[in-house]
């Protein structure tokens, strides 16, 4: 099969293009670097040629409900005329657990992609998956006062990036299921710990205090909201062998 994956230089879009290529089909990876706009639309005509099946890890870096919306809602709905256009058979979006408990902040341009995926003419499969391991580095990154790098508080249940892209590959490669069953890490962490532990392992020797960041998404996942439900698909990789393996 000729597999196309927008976003495919990202956090999970690059195990997604691995795992297309482990399988045996072809890889065609729909991105700036690659001459494709998801947004405005340039280039998504020619890439898609051919194509059986679409992956859909597009990612926006922003917090702001506003920003998420219009990037979201301009890609995928890009993405998905263009794909119809072509003839694709089948269009696989990645989303996340819980964005409907709270559609907030970034979670709510995930709520507005969803909704325009669920509306497509092309046969469509959503896959809402937990936050990634890598997602302790973002935030080690991101959440900074000064040269003061802090720990957000939250609960989650983290998943491999790698895990979530061979899922990715195994439903494209079938029959479109609507809401697929939600896929998580096979054991609920906490956000702050794994923080620290990433500063640990980069060899970050200061202070990482603990903070409670007031955004309501953040809010929510201090609640549990972002946790899976009991039936989701459990994987196999933990944060700390993650972290270990790096």
């Amino acid at each position: 099969m000729r597999i196309a994956i927008a976003g495919g230089t990202g956090v999970v879009g690059g195990p997604t293009v691995e795992a297309v290529r482990n399988a045996g089909h072809e890889a065609v990876v729909l991105s700036r670097s690659q001459g494709v706009d998801l947004v405005r639309g340039n280039g998504l005509a020619a890439a898609l040629v051919g194509v059986d099946a679409v992956i859909d890890t597009a990612n926006v870096s922003t917090l702001k409900a506003a920003a998420a919306i219009e990037f979201f809602t301009a890609a995928t709905g890009n993405l998905i005329d263009a794909a119809a256009d072509a003839g694709v058979g089948h269009i696989v979006l990645l989303s996340i657990v819980g964005i409907d408990r709270m559609p907030y902040d970034y979670y709510a341009g995930k709520v507005a992609q969803e909704k325009i995926v669920e509306a497509s003419p092309v046969p469509w499969t959503i896959q809402r998956a937990t936050q990634f391991h890598e997602f302790a580095g973002q935030m080690f990154a991101q959440a900074k006062v000064g040269p003061l790098h802090l720990a957000p508080r939250a609960r989650t249940q983290p998943i491999a990036a790698r895990d979530v892209g061979e899922r990715l590959v195994t439903l494209a490669v079938g029959d479109a299921r609507g809401r697929a069953q939600d896929i998580a890490g096979p054991r609920e962490e906490a956000l702050d710990e794994m923080v620290r532990a990433y500063a640990r392992a980069t060899g970050h020797r200061g202070w990482t205090p603990s903070i409670s960041i007031p955004t309501r998404q953040m809010k929510g996942m201090r609640a549990g909201l972002a946790l899976p439900d009991p039936d989701a698909l459990l994987t196999d990789q933990t944060f700390a062998e993650w972290l270990a393996a790096r």
